[in-house]
């Protein structure tokens, strides 16, 4: 399998490349397969804390000097917080339920970081993301779906633009996880079985709603409200409307015959309203910002697999774009729990495999 990985990489034999070395063994890998291609690899590092360099940092450094290639760390940590993190508090505080993998790949990795990249004379950055590009006959990049489909990280990648995915590699969009750590063992990586991470980076314990207690401060105060069905009836009280999603279940403190959900959250007015599961579905929806992809923009409708969230199997519908940068989408069937502030990616109709493009939920 080995042979066949670099076999695959030939292309980049003699030319300098960047990866952007997070610490872990898919990043790890990937500048070694590079590295046995015969690539000048070059590690490159995105620190997201203003801190010292922590473990991570360390293992990428130590998996460079291992294989003996230059090794730069780039402290991002200013850009990643108002790029980031600050829109992922100010999501929530509105009512949306932010993405910020999605925002991060855009603006930091294939942004700030492969600026970096380039900077160094490297004519691409390669990371350990589960997804494959290829070049059609018309010279336009395509995005597809890893092999691994419940790896796939495509759904987090549907921001990025042509010149972007010309300067993107993904080494590892061909294989299954557990071939990833069967080829580090076999290459002698010392991260070969490091845990994954997990969860949002930036968030210990993946408790959003410490997080926002401790960083959104002063904000915070004085959005207490209320619980309400559709009817409007109040049926309790609440701390804040940041602290619920959309679809949520546990936590309502409401007894009631059958499980409640929220299923919309007003946050002019701080008002949480919760109904039956049934309550959850819609069959349409609308997207801003939308984002071209495999396709060049279109105007006239289309049909589509969407992914309203990463684990999300998608939803056939109708696709119908409009001039401003948005679209509307008409599912088959109505679909659960639409979620403003995600993304909705489509796919493909026949497949699921090709990212045709993807664009922000927008609030009602």
């Amino acid at each position: 399998m080995i042979e066949r990985m670099i076999e695959s990489l030939e292309r980049w034999r003699g030319r300098r490349v960047a990866v952007a070395m997070s610490g872990g063994v898919d990043s790890s890998l990937a500048a070694s397969l590079l590295a046995r291609a015969g690539a000048e690899v070059v590690g490159v590092h995105m620190r997201t804390q203003p801190s010292p360099p922590g473990e991570h940092a360390r293992d990428a450094r130590a998996v460079a000097a291992s294989m003996g290639f230059e090794f730069h760390d780039f402290d991002l940590s200013e850009m990643f917080r108002g790029d980031v993190v600050d829109p992922f508090i100010d999501d929530y505080l509105a009512g949306r339920t932010p993405n910020p993998c999605a925002i991060c790949n855009r603006r930091l990795k294939f942004g700030a970081l492969l600026d970096r990249a380039l900077s160094l004379g490297a004519e691409a950055i390669a990371t350990g993301h589960y997804a494959r590009v290829r070049m059609n006959e018309a010279g336009r990049c395509e995005l597809y779906r890893a092999a691994d489909g419940s790896r796939d990280q495509t759904y987090f990648l549907f921001g990025l633009g042509q010149e972007q995915l010309r300067r993107a590699i993904f080494p590892l969009g061909d294989l299954k996880k557990s071939d990833v750590r069967e080829l580090a063992r076999e290459l002698g990586l010392e991260v070969a079985d490091k845990p994954d991470s997990v969860e949002i980076c930036f968030i210990p314990g993946n408790d959003y709603r410490r997080f926002l207690a401790q960083e959104a401060g002063e904000r915070l105060e004085g959005r207490e409200g209320v619980i309400v069905n559709a009817s409007g009836e109040v049926l309790g009280r609440h701390a804040g409307a940041h602290n619920f999603t959309i679809g949520q279940r546990k936590g309502l403190g409401i007894a009631a015959p059958r499980p409640l959900y929220v299923v919309g959250i007003d946050n002019d007015t701080q008002t949480v309203t919760v109904g039956y599961e049934e309550e959850l579905l819609a069959q349409s929806l609308t997207i801003e910002r939308v984002n071209w992809v495999s396709l060049a923009p279109q105007a006239e409708p289309l049909r589509a697999r969407v992914r309203i969230r990463y684990r999300s199997p998608g939803f056939m519908g109708m696709i119908f774009p409009e001039p401003d940068g948005r679209a509307r989408i008409e599912f088959d069937e109505p679909v659960r729990a639409i979620t403003p502030g995600q993304a909705a990616v489509a796919y493909d109709d026949g497949g699921d495999e090709r990212v045709l493009f993807g664009g922000w939920i927008r609030k009602e």
